[in-house]
């Protein structure tokens, strides 16, 4: 009788265990993301007096707003990304630069007062004052030269073009995007491998640089699950200006050879922890555990997932989702060469 009380006392504190676990392990609510996401970024004295939008649905969560630079930029995404239970980090922020103080203008100098001269004649004087002689008067002399023509105006400034949605865009990596290495929100560098063009008229030559993020990545663990990468563009550059465009997402998931192997684990060191306790309970059951722990382990350790890398020179395409109106790129030689401009 003795026994059976042990026993069932045992079972019981198992499943307030368990039950404790699964209560800890539940994911924040959108709400409690927004609000976790809204204190990172007042934290930040750059971005603490912006009027920022933080929009967060299904763990996905949207930035809008303007912001001073490309950091203060950057900087959002990383608080937003680096929150619990965000899966997804939508940047929509323009960077706006501060418009400049305008220069003080000088008051104007007060203007001297006229001075009154009084003159008095005098009669005798101007009787007897001899004519002053009168200059010779230089003969051919050579006339002026003749005003120089005006500068022609100005050419019109160039108007902006819309790049329609649905556009195809065809990048070109520069750098190297591995699943393994890479973190959600990460920043990535790429160029245009083919010219963007309206109407049959180009408007960015292809060269120009492009920048995306790392919307999502997953690792492939050593004994379950699958390798997921999805990227999405944020900017494309034309002449001395860059774009902010919004794009679908590249999405690439790996294969996976350990299916079901992280559930193994589990039910192996369940199992075991179970035959101890039914075993005499106390020392019986964590030696259950460890020998059940080791079974499923043994069992997946020759297992291992596929990850994704891309490499830097790989070609991917994304299609605008919405119109962008840039100024046309007047250099059409404007190639490579610029990859080093952020």
């Amino acid at each position: 009788m003795k026994a059976r009380v042990c026993f069932l006392v045992g079972l019981a504190v198992l499943l307030t265990i368990f039950a404790a676990t699964i209560g800890c392990t539940k994911a924040p609510n959108d709400a409690q993301i927004q609000s976790d996401v809204q204190a990172k970024i007042s934290a930040d004295s750059g971005l603490a007096g912006k009027q920022l939008g933080i929009q967060a649905a299904s763990g996905a969560v949207t930035l809008s707003g303007n912001v001073d630079n490309d950091a203060q930029r950057d900087a959002a995404a990383r608080y937003a990304a680096g929150v619990p239970g965000v899966k997804q980090v939508i940047n929509n922020l323009t960077v706006t630069p501060p418009a400049p103080p305008a220069a003080a203008e000088a008051p104007p100098a007060p203007a001297e007062p006229a001075k009154s001269l009084k003159h008095k004649s005098h009669p005798k004087a101007t009787e007897e004052a001899p004519a002053s002689p009168q200059p010779e008067v230089a003969q051919n002399m050579t006339p002026p030269p003749a005003p120089a023509p005006a500068p022609p105006p100005p050419p019109p400034p160039p108007q902006k073009v819309t790049v329609p949605s649905g556009t195809t865009l065809a990048v070109r990596l520069v750098d190297t995007v591995d699943s393994e290495a890479a973190t959600q929100g990460q920043t990535f560098h790429a160029t245009l491998d083919s010219p963007l063009a309206v109407d049959g008229n180009v408007v960015i030559p292809a060269g120009y640089p492009v920048e995306g993020h790392v919307v999502q990545v997953q690792s492939a663990g050593k004994f379950a699950g699958q390798s997921l990468l999805v990227l999405q563009l944020d900017r494309v550059k034309a002449g001395d200006n860059y774009y902010n465009i919004q794009t679908d997402q590249y999405k690439r998931q790996g294969s996976s050879r350990g299916k079901n192997t992280a559930e193994k684990v589990g039910a192996g060191a369940g199992i075991g922890a179970l035959i101890g306790a039914l075993a005499g309970g106390g020392k019986g059951a964590a030696i259950g555990a460890a020998a059940g722990g080791g079974l499923g382990a043994g069992a997946q350790a020759v297992t291992h997932g596929q990850q994704i890398k891309l490499a830097s020179e790989t070609v991917l395409n994304f299609t605008l989702q919405a119109p962008v109106s840039v100024l046309p790129a007047q250099n059409p030689n404007a190639g490579r060469q610029q990859l080093g401009n952020p």
